[in-house]
């Protein structure tokens, strides 16, 4: 543009050069003057000429550059350079214009900066989210998925931007879903479950993405496995509760139903229906007794005072506690500390508590152990841990049913268990009581060969070290 104006200048002061040529040619026809005049004349016009050329130059340039400044700046914006200023220059127009365009370049700058900055908090936002959120568009591109999704589906979030949800999972119920959005207004809640190497339950929300001819889908995924394994826990304990509430109940009304048609009369048969009765009440009290003390130590309830106690004393308590019943049945009953365990050694517990782990996992042993058996309790102590173990060579637990021994009214074998009078609920006791007092509890276990429970507490600090 510039060299345009300055060639048009350029054929404006060479007309007006020809033209003072010819008036000075006719006015020496006319005058007939020297011709060192007329040389004269020709030199100061080509000088003139010149200065004029010089001065339309400046001109020209002082009336261009802004325009090519402003260009150059339009096109960094076009680049996404906001934020681009021009310097201000030229007359008044130029210098308002300018102006104009640098408040709009800052602006430009400050609100991308400001959807910038909302973007990424957006984005930590759902990379943080214990929900699965994938957005996918009108064709099922995948436009965005955060590690939740990722792991709920099974794929890798960075290699599944810009495929379809179809390639980056394989479930056909989500993509049904998906499929059910788009092609309709509202959004669709379901819940979906589906096996393989881990079983899971999701919650699947899917809604359109707002603007015209649908521009896609949002899926949120909520993991609800630990909620469904929770009710179906609940569930499965109400039914175990109203059994195990059942059966003894209907054992007492059965004999006095026995009573009361006539066997009341027969002192032979009414002490037999009497220790029923009495027997199954027991029953009854323990189990509530039971339930009870569960309650109270999951709700927090428990009152549990934490203090020193002395390992070596507790175990022999509860042998002396044991030793009539396990030499009933001709078992060896003994109790022994391992790696040279100081006499004083202690930990930080509740004395009952204690007492009630040993207890009940001592008598399972005496119950399970065949005559003749060894049940074996020992103890070894760490740095800052103390482990005490309850070993026997009973029947043993299959290796499937060794994780849900803990679990409340979970038997191996039903029968026997409440032949032998348990409620079922005598592990998942000391379970909750060795958590509550900071503890840990295991079971390693061979069919055929016995049974080793180890809990282990925090050491007290007073127990002299080995």
């Amino acid at each position: 543009m510039l060299w345009r104006v300055y060639v048009t200048c350029l054929i404006l002061v060479a007309c007006a050069m020809g033209f003072a040529c010819l008036v000075g040619v006719q006015e020496v026809h006319a005058t007939t003057l020297t011709l060192n005049w007329v040389q004269t004349s020709i030199t100061i016009a080509i000088m003139m000429g010149v200065v004029a050329l010089v001065i339309t130059y400046r001109i020209a340039r002082q009336f261009i550059q802004p325009s090519e400044q402003l260009a150059e700046g339009v096109r960094c914006l076009m680049q996404g350079d906001f934020g681009h200023t021009i310097p201000v220059a030229g007359g008044r127009e130029f210098s308002t214009l300018t102006e104009s365009f640098n408040t709009m370049s800052e602006r430009l700058a400050a609100t991308f900066g400001q959807l910038d900055r909302d973007r990424e908090h957006l984005r930590t936002i759902l990379l943080g989210m214990i929900e699965g959120v994938i957005a996918v568009d009108n064709e099922q591109r995948v436009l965005f998925a955060n590690e939740r999704a990722a792991e709920f589906l099974e794929f890798v979030p960075e290699q599944a931007v810009g495929r379809k949800l179809w390639e980056v999972t394989r479930q056909r119920a989500v993509q049904r879903l998906v499929e059910k959005t788009l092609s309709h207004s509202g959004p669709y809640r379901e819940e979906l479950d589906w096996k393989g190497p881990t079983v899971k339950s999701l919650d699947v929300y899917v809604a359109r993405l707002p603007g015209p001819h649908s521009p896609g889908a949002v899926l949120v995924l909520h993991d609800i496995t630990d909620l469904r394994r929770l009710e179906r826990l609940r569930q499965d304990f109400v039914a175990n509760v109203s059994h195990e509430l059942k059966t003894p109940l209907a054992n007492i009304k059965s004999s006095v139903e026995v009573l009361l048609d006539g066997a009341v009369e027969d002192p032979a048969l009414r002490g037999g229906f009497l220790h029923e009765i009495s027997d199954q009440a027991n029953r009854l009290d323990d189990l509530i007794q039971d339930l009870l003390v569960l309650a109270r130590i999951e709700s927090g309830e428990s009152g549990l005072e934490l203090e020193t106690v002395e390992v070596e004393e507790a175990v022999h308590e509860c042998l002396d506690r044991h030793r009539t019943r396990a030499e009933a049945k001709r078992l060896n009953l003994s109790g022994v500390a391992l790696a040279a365990c100081p006499s004083d050694l202690a930990i930080i517990a509740h004395d009952e508590a204690i007492a009630r782990i040993l207890d009940n996992l001592v008598d399972n042993s005496i119950k399970y152990t065949p005559p003749g058996g060894r049940i074996t309790v020992r103890w070894d102590s760490g740095s800052d841990s103390v482990c005490i173990e309850v070993a026997d060579t009973g029947i043993g637990i299959p290796e499937r049913d060794q994780p849900r021994v803990f679990e409340r009214f979970y038997r191996v074998d039903k029968a026997r268990s409440r032949e032998m009078g348990g409620t079922g609920l005598g592990l998942s006791i000391v379970k909750h009581l060795v958590q509550a007092m900071k503890g840990t509890i295991q079971v390693s276990s061979v069919l055929g060969c016995g049974t080793t429970f180890r809990v282990c507490f925090p050491r007290a600090v007073s127990s002299t070290l080995p």
